[in-house]
C-alpha cells in the first residue's frame, strides 16, 4: 500500500486514542492537508489552538520521530498535486526582502547536504559509465527542467559527440527520437509539478531498450520507474519557483565525471575552441580603467 495512503489511515485509525487536543490536529490535517505539509508545528498550533509541544506529541503518537518526520511525509504527498496558485498562497509570510534572501538561500543549501546524504555513488558512477559508452545521448527535460536540460547538453556536447536535447520545436519531441535505439543512453530530468511529456518519453526509451538515467528528486517520483539508474537531487522550496540549485550541482559532478573520463576528447575540444573564441572575439578582454 502506499506510504502516503497509509498515514491518512493511521491518523483515522489513532484518532479515538488522541487526547482533545491532538483530535484537533488530526482534523485540520484530515481536511487541510495541503495547508498543513507546509506549516512549522508552531503554526500548526496556533492554527487550532494547541501548543507546540501538543503537535509535537501528536508526531509522536503516530510514531513518528519528531515533526519534521511528520512533515517532510505530508510534503511528498501533496507536492505532485499543488497547482502553482495553491504554492502562492502556501508560502511563507517573508516581511522583507531582506529575509526571503535568507531563507532561499538557507532552503537551497539545505538541499544540496540532503542530496550529499541521500545520493548512490555506486548510481552516480554507473550513470556516468552509461554517458560514457552510449552511442547517441538524448537528454529529456520540458518545462521548468529546460534549464538543466539545455546547460548538461551544452557541455556534455563539448566532451562527446552525439548528444542531444528533446526540446519542444516545430516537429513533435517524439520525431527527435526516432532513432533511439538500445545503443544509447537517455537521461530524463523532472521535478514538481512532473511534466507528463517527460515521462511519456521515458516510457518510450525503456521500450527501445535504451540505458535510462532520471534526476529527480524523490524515488517516488514517476519517473523512478523508468531509471537503471536513479539519482536523488533535493528541490523543496515553499513558493511557486522551483529550487534546481540541487539538481545543478548533481549535473555539474555528472559533467566533470564523464569529462575526466574522456580527458583527450575534452582536451582537443577546447585547444579547437579557443583558437574559435580569439579568431571571432567570443570573450571580451576588456577591463574596467
Amino acid at each position: 500500500m502506499n506510504r502516503n495512503i497509509d498515514l491518512m489511515k493511521k491518523i483515522q485509525l489513532t484518532f479515538n486514542k488522541l487526547s482533545k487536543g491532538q483530535r484537533l490536529i488530526a482534523q485540520y490535517i484530515l481536511s487541510n492537508y495541503e495547508k498543513a505539509a507546509f506549516m512549522t508545528a508552531a503554526k500548526l498550533g496556533d492554527k487550532v489552538g494547541v501548543s507546540e509541544s501538543t503537535v509535537v506529541r501528536f508526531a509522536n503518537a503516530l510514531e513518528y520521530k519528531g515533526y519534521p518526520q511528520l512533515q517532510k511525509e505530508l510534503q511528498e504527498m501533496i507536492k505532485t498535486r499543488l497547482t502553482t496558485v495553491q504554492r502562492i498562497e502556501m508560502s511563507p509570510d517573508y516581511s522583507s526582502e531582506e529575509i526571503i534572501l535568507k531563507n532561499v538561500l538557507k532552503a537551497d543549501m539545505e538541499n544540496i547536504i540532503l542530496t550529499l546524504d541521500e545520493i548512490d555513488f555506486n548510481v552516480f558512477n554507473s550513470s556516468v559509465q552509461d554517458i560514457v559508452e552510449a552511442k547517441n545521448v538524448y537528454i529529456v527535460g520540458l518545462r521548468s527542467s529546460t534549464v538543466l536540460a539545455e546547460f548538461l547538453g551544452f557541455y556534455l556536447g563539448l566532451i562527446r559527440e552525439n548528444v542531444h536535447v528533446v526540446t519542444y520545436s516545430i516537429g513533435d519531441i517524439y520525431e527527435q527520437l526516432i532513432r533511439l535505439n538500445s545503443d544509447d543512453a537517455v537521461i530524463g530530468i523532472s521535478f514538481p509539478r512532473y511534466s507528463s511529456r517527460t515521462i511519456d518519453c521515458l516510457d518510450y526509451a525503456k521500450s527501445k531498450g535504451a540505458k535510462v538515467t532520471i534526476i529527480t528528486d524523490s524515488i517516488l517520483s514517476p519517473l523512478a520507474s523508468y531509471g537503471d539508474n536513479v539519482l536523488i537531487a533535493k528541490s523543496n522550496m515553499e513558493s511557486f519557483v522551483d529550487s534546481l540549485v540541487a539538481p545543478m550541482s548533481v549535473l555539474n559532478a555528472l559533467i566533470l565525471a564523464v569529462g575526466i573520463k574522456e580527458k583527450k576528447s575534452l582536451s582537443d575540444s577546447f585547444s579547437k575552441l579557443e583558437e574559435i573564441w580569439q579568431r571571432y572575439n567570443v570573450y571580451s578582454i576588456k577591463q574596467n580603467k
